[in-house]
Parts: structure tokens; sequence; C-alpha cells
């Protein structure tokens, strides 16, 4: 990861930023338990993933075409030195910050180069999609934009195999879900729906309601349905954390532990996700880790 890069007078230094973004997350980013190294090699990830987002979301649009091509060409280009270890791209030949500070993780965990570009390619869609029909369209993009993060964390810390993705690719979709659950008024702000058409018709809800400033009873009932699936596909991916020990599994345990919180503060907010953005309390957090620890799922 890059060292620290000051701000402007006045302003949060860009790595205060993304501290600040990643305790905002629903799961724990980088456990302050984990070893400092396997932190280290988590968050240059997450920050890798956060500029992905942040171009998609935040930059000019008409600037986000160009600066995700910039991306994916520093991360072609970092891959293609790092076939061979000894020799590393010179700084001028990388010009983002965020995928210089991947070089450490990239070479000793032996990480793939395609989770990251599928993360980018997610990001290339929000471009083009805001509407999602089925839910497997839906499914379809969490496998760019999720599922891809559970399997370069399984790289982190070795223990990936196509067993463990596939249960890894669960979590990180009910993750993915239980995010977009929790920002449904933000992204209708944003120009974008991620609750697919055919279960919002089967509920009987419009795009309109989205803008309401509470959610009505049948979007309640659609919201709690769709808190359901997402919970489903973290129980469908909780054996993960049995088959791993360590430190691996405590990290994943707190990845599924974030999620499920995530879901309950969804409910206990009575499915209304127009009223206020649901988020789960540090404690049902740390409740839910304990308990994946315990059970191993």
């Amino acid at each position: 990861m890059t060292g620290a890069r000051p701000g402007k007078p006045g302003q949060a230094s860009p790595d205060a930023v993304v501290a600040a973004k990643a305790a905002g997350e629903n799961f724990p980013v980088a456990l302050r338990l984990l070893p400092s190294v396997k932190r280290r090699y988590l968050m240059a990830v997450y920050v890798f993933a956060r500029t992905a987002d942040d171009i998609g979301d935040r930059a000019p649009v008409a600037e986000r075409s160009g600066l995700l091509a910039e991306l994916e060409a520093d991360v072609r280009r970092l891959f293609a030195a790092g076939a061979e270890p000894s020799v590393v791209p010179e700084a001028r030949e990388i010009s983002s910050a965020a995928v210089g500070g991947l070089r450490e993780a990239v070479t000793r965990c032996d990480i793939p180069m395609q989770p990251f570009l599928d993360l980018i390619e997610a990001n290339r869609q929000d471009q083009v999609v805001s509407r999602y029909q089925t839910a497997d369209e839906l499914f379809g993009y969490c496998r760019l934009s999720a599922n891809p993060v559970g399997r370069i964390v399984l790289y982190v810390f070795n223990k990936f195999s196509p067993e463990r993705a596939e249960l890894s690719d669960s979590i990180c979709t009910g993750l993915q879900l239980a995010e977009h659950w929790q920002d449904v008024a933000e992204d209708y702000a944003d120009g974008r729906i991620y609750l697919p058409a055919a279960d919002m018709a089967e509920h009987g809800c419009a795009e309109q309601d989205l803008a309401e400033p509470h959610a009505s009873a049948a979007l309640k009932a659609l919201m709690a349905f769709e808190v359901s699936r997402a919970r489903a596909l973290l129980d469908e991916g909780a054996s993960l954390v049995g088959t791993l020990s360590g430190t691996a599994r405590l990290a994943v345990a707190g990845y599924l532990a974030g999620g499920r919180a995530a879901l309950a503060a969804i409910e206990a907010a009575d499915y209304d996700v127009l009223a206020l953005t649901p988020r789960p309390a540090k404690t049902r957090t740390l409740a839910e880790l304990t308990a994946a620890l315990v059970r191993g799922r």
C-alpha cells in the first residue's frame, strides 16, 4: 500500500478519506486482530475497489470511461511486469496509486488479474445499465461487482480453491444485495434501481414509489422478500467459515457478520429504506461475528 499522501489545506488526506470510508462499511475491511501484513494487503485491495467505484460513481460523467480505461491499463501493466517478480514497473508506467499499492499483495499472494478487471467492468456496466429486469440479471452484476473481492481475499490468505470460491461468491452476492437494499433511496436519487423490475411488479411497486419519503406497505413487503433472499445467500455460503482456521476464518466471519447485521438493521427499521439508511450497530456486528466463529458458519 502506498504511503500517506497529503490533501489540500483544510482537507483530509486521501488516505484519511479512504480510512473513513472503510470504517463506514457494513463489514470490517481489515480487522485489527489480523496480522499487519494481511491488513495491509486487504486495505490495498479495498483502496483499489473504492477507487474504481469512485470513478464509476463520482467522476465527471464524460470522464468516467476514460478513467476506467486508464485504471485497466495500469492493472495490465502491473501484471505484465509481475510475470517476472524481479521486474517492477517504473512509477511513471503505473499512474494510479491504487494499482501501485497492489504490487506486494499480487506478487506475494499470487493473485490473478481477472478479479481486478471484473471490478472495473462492473463500474463500466454501471455507466450503461441503471435497471435490472430479473434477479438473475442482478446476480450477474454481483459476479462482477462483489464476488471478485471475496476471491481475492481467499488468495490473500492462501486459501483459494474452486469449492471455497463458490461459497465465497454466495456470501459476497448476499453482502452486495444487503448494501443495495440499505441504499435504495440513495441509488434512486443517483438514477439507479437495483430492485429487479419483475420483483417490483410482483409486489405491486412502481418506480415512483421509490421517490416517497416513506416506504409503502407494498414496498416494505418487497424489501422483506429481498432481505430474505439476501440472507439465504449468506447462509448458503456460511459453511466457508468452517473450512478455514486462524486469521482467514476471522476475516471471512467478519464479512459474513457484516452482511447479517446489515439485514437485521433493515428489519429493525421495519423495512422502511426510504426514511433513512439502515445501518447496523457495531454491537450487532460483533455478536454476529462471535456466533459465526463459534458455529463455523
